[in-house]
Parts: C-alpha cells; sequence; structure tokens
C-alpha cells in the first residue's frame, strides 16, 4: 500500500495546553495501523511562536526526529537545543515539551510506542 501525501489526514490541535495549535499530518492514521504498538506516528510542523506543552508520559514513550527549524526542547527540566537530524526521547515516566522559538517552522517526525 502507498498513501500518498494527499491522502493523509490533516489536523490542528493545541497540545497539551501549548501556545497555538500543531498540525498534524498522520502518517498512519490509527493504532491499527501500528499493530498496538503505539498510538501515534505524525510529521508534525509547529509555527514560530507555537509550542506543546509540559506533559508527562506515561506507560509509553515518545520519539521526536527533527527535520526542520530549531526549538527548545524541556527534558525533564533541561532545555536543549534542537535542530535538523537530532532525535529527542521522552520515555515512561519522563517530562518533555516543545517551543519553536525560531523564525522558520518547526517541523519533525513525532512517535509514540508501549
Amino acid at each position: 500500500m502507498v498513501r500518498t501525501k494527499n491522502e493523509q489526514t490533516v489536523e490542528f490541535k493545541c497540545i497539551r495546553g501549548g501556545n497555538g495549535e500543531a498540525e498534524m499530518h498522520k502518517i498512519l492514521n490509527s493504532v491499527d495501523e501500528l499493530y498496538g504498538k503505539g498510538r501515534m506516528f505524525n510529521h508534525m510542523i509547529l509555527a514560530p511562536g507555537n509550542s506543546i506543552g509540559e506533559h508527562r508520559h506515561e506507560g509509553d514513550n515518545e520519539i521526536f526526529y527533527f527535520l526542520k527549524g530549531s526549538g527548545l526542547y524541556n527534558d525533564n527540566g533541561n532545555k536543549v537545543r534542537v535542530n535538523p537530524g537530532d532525535t529527542a526521547i521522552c520515555s515512561s515516566g519522563e517530562v518533555h515539551s516543545l517551543n519553536n522559538d525560531g523564525e522558520e517552522s518547526l517541523e519533525f517526525i513525532a512517535l509514540i510506542l508501549y
């Protein structure tokens, strides 16, 4: 199967009380497509000034792989500058958030696994 870009579901959502909305292009549309091993596999876009609010993961982990732009990632209270090619991993029990404090859109792949 091939799902073209035009067939992807796109959703705009404020995430965890962050600023503005994230543009979420769903690479996989359902838990079934992840074979019960996770709940999200998206291409995410945060416009300048937008963010994902701080939140804790319990019973799953979230991986961000950064494609474009620059942002400030909160890794359990430690602020880290992220750039294209960087990977951020938030394991079960950990806290994270992400802020696009740059001049261009911040694009990344987000994957949540159980």
